[in-house]
């Protein structure tokens, strides 16, 4: 299977972040804690280098908490402060003040040193599509700054975001790589909502999640549609459809709208916390 999504918006937006780092600080680049290797552009890594960093583990409270926390001290071994939040609560945007304070340190210090008092920090947000980084800056500025969707791309402008006389943000759009040269990074992107469900099909992108939580979480699908965890994933999801009771006209299982259902289920969180990596 090979996905491939990279309209042309996307080549100018990585132009103009390479433009904007001459600017910034720090990089605050917001991951999905459900698959949080899977949601990380490689080119950030590239584009920040030099850079302070800050990974956001976002959308913490969809996952497996012990999963979350094992990412965090993976990212943490790299040099990279780390935060746990759900971009969606303000207490738990605020919360990371402290880890941008140390993140920032270093620049404070040569500020200080060249005689530059209370320059704000200059922050650049920058992830995949439908990561949650508009929705991450409404909550630390408690106020809707930034455009938010819940289509994958929806913000497409740049915008600087003055939170208060020491930090502004600069919002960037989402940007995606040319090609996943692994088939399962566009399987997991797709099942955490990341690109759009066309691209793989609702059944198949269905049936490809069902076979990765039967071996992450065996014994979860059986307990929440009564099925059988031992047949094949297409078997597993026509019993998803019965349960949920997705009939055509003339009593006839509909395989799609089973599979969207339980799409939503997962990325709702109706199945649980559950994460879809592991850092090993």
């Amino acid at each position: 299977m090979e996905i491939q999504w990279y309209p042309g918006h996307m080549t100018k937006a990585v132009r103009q972040m390479q433009e904007d780092m001459k600017l910034i600080d720090l990089v605050i680049e917001l991951v999905d804690a459900r698959a949080p290797m899977a949601s990380r552009n490689p080119d950030i890594d590239k584009l920040a280098n030099g850079k302070a960093r800050l990974m956001i583990l976002n959308k913490c409270d969809l996952a497996d908490e012990g999963k979350t926390r094992e990412w965090k001290k993976f990212f943490e071994d790299q040099g990279i402060h780390v935060a746990m939040i759900d971009a969606r609560e303000r207490k738990h945007v605020r919360s990371i003040d402290p880890i941008i304070e140390e993140a920032c340190k270093a620049k404070r210090e040569r500020d200080a040193r060249r005689g530059i008092k209370n320059r704000p920090i200059r922050a650049m947000v920058a992830g995949i599509p439908n990561i949650g980084k508009s929705t991450f800056i409404n909550s630390y500025a408690g106020k809707a700054s930034a455009k938010t969707g819940n289509r994958p791309g929806v913000t497409k402008g740049k915008q600087w975001i003055r939170l208060n006389k020491s930090l502004e943000l600069l919002d960037t759009p989402g940007i995606l790589w040319p090609k996943f040269e692994d088939p399962q990074v566009g399987i997991l992107l797709a099942s955490i909502g990341s690109v759009r469900d066309e691209i793989l099909g609702l059944e198949e992108l269905s049936m490809e999640l069902i076979s990765i939580l039967k071996e992450r979480y065996p014994g979860m699908l059986a307990e929440k549609y009564e099925v059988e965890e031992s047949k094949e994933s297409s078997e597993i999801l026509s019993e998803i459809a019965s349960f949920k009771n997705c009939l055509k006209a003339g009593g006839e299982l509909d395989y799609e709208r089973g599979a969207k259902l339980f799409l939503d289920d997962f990325r709702s969180g109706k199945l649980g916390r559950r994460t879809l990596q592991s850092p090993q």
